[in-house]
């Protein structure tokens, strides 16, 4: 079973622009407790849940109201008018308060790998993309319904009958199909070779014809292999033992003089914003990181930025005077 089979595919989400009191309501009359924000093209830049709609206070007695409220949301009760009158500020966009960025599964992620990584990352939710594109949610939920369903029926078994009659249907009609007409073969030769001034520009316009076929066809497969590198960024995701050795690795690298650690080179495209915030640099450029670099990100938010060590992304090139390749790096340095 993979993340396509279970996922949600009819998605709520919310736009950066959307206040807190638009999102409370959509919580409420939908009986969730968060929901992803999706930037013009679809792709997500964060989440927002209904812990990030409540400012933190000191007062045990609104903290104990506070929890009764969130209580109720997850499990779909209808609230008090009393909730939307204790959002702090009501009138902040989803922008200023969500978690970001996003951390997104492909729709082939299986259900043990997103089960780990939502007991690993103590979250709720995933979305679930295709080119960097929203097409679904997988929840807690979904996971634990699935494992109900699947011990309830027995598993079926597959068919084995007609496979070799199949087989034989297919030999005859291969054989059965006529034999290709030979190219026709010209045999006249002529014992006097011809040398002119065209003959020999023909042969120069057919080597930059193949110049030009291959150069093309390198390009492809440039652009190919780049897809599948971000494709690769994408769906692979960093389990514990990786995030270990990259602490070891830093730690070595500090042992040898050294003040920061690239962690990560990756295409701009695998950005959201093709790199855009990083180059120019924008404060919210954490937001745009999708795959593999959004996950270092959460580490090293959850693990290292409260140790004191920084974490810098830049554009390590610019082909064609545009935005290539970005570098992660762990910064711990002056």
């Amino acid at each position: 079973m993979i993340a396509h089979d279970v996922m949600i595919d009819k998605v709520l989400s919310v736009t950066p622009d959307m206040t807190l009191r638009q999102i409370a309501k959509i919580l409420v009359e939908n009986g969730i407790s968060g929901v992803p924000v999706v930037d013009g093209e679809n792709h997500p830049i964060g989440m927002v849940t209904e812990k990030d709609l409540i400012a933190p206070t000191g007062d045990g007695g609104q903290k104990a109201g506070r929890e009764r409220w969130l209580t109720q949301l997850a499990e779909g009760e209808p609230l008090s008018p009393e909730f939307l009158a204790n959002l702090e500020h009501p009138e902040r966009t989803a922008h200023e308060v969500m978690s970001a960025p996003v951390m997104t599964i492909p729709e082939t992620a299986d259900l043990s790998h997103i089960a780990r990584l939502l007991v690993d990352y103590r979250i709720k939710r995933l979305p679930v993309v295709r080119d960097g594109l929203m097409v679904g949610i997988v929840s807690r939920a979904d996971l634990v319904r699935q494992m109900a369903q699947e011990h309830a029926k027995p598993t079926p078994t597959p068919p084995h009958e007609g496979i070799l009659a199949e087989a034989i249907v297919t030999l005859e009609d291969h054989f059965s199909q006529p034999p290709p007409s030979p190219a026709a073969v010209d045999t006249e030769k002529s014992d006097k070779p011809t040398v002119t001034a065209g003959a020999f520009s023909a042969l120069v316009e057919e080597f930059d014809q193949q110049k030009a076929t291959q150069h093309a066809t390198d390009k492809q497969a440039g652009v190919e292999q780049r897809k599948a590198l971000i494709q690769d960024l994408t769906d692979h995701h960093i389990d514990d033992e990786t995030w270990q050795s990259i602490l070891r690795k830093a730690q070595t690298a500090a042992t040898a003089g050294q003040k920061e650690l690239l962690l990560l080179r990756f295409p701009c495209d695998l950005c959201s914003d093709g790199g855009r915030a990083i180059n120019a640099p924008l404060p919210d450029w954490p937001e745009t990181l999708r795959g593999e670099a959004a996950e270092l990100y959460h580490l090293w938010e959850r693990d290292l930025q409260p140790t004191g060590f920084r974490l810098s992304a830049q554009v390590l090139d610019f082909p064609g005077g545009i935005p290539g390749d970005i570098g992660l790096t762990l910064v711990w340095g002056g």
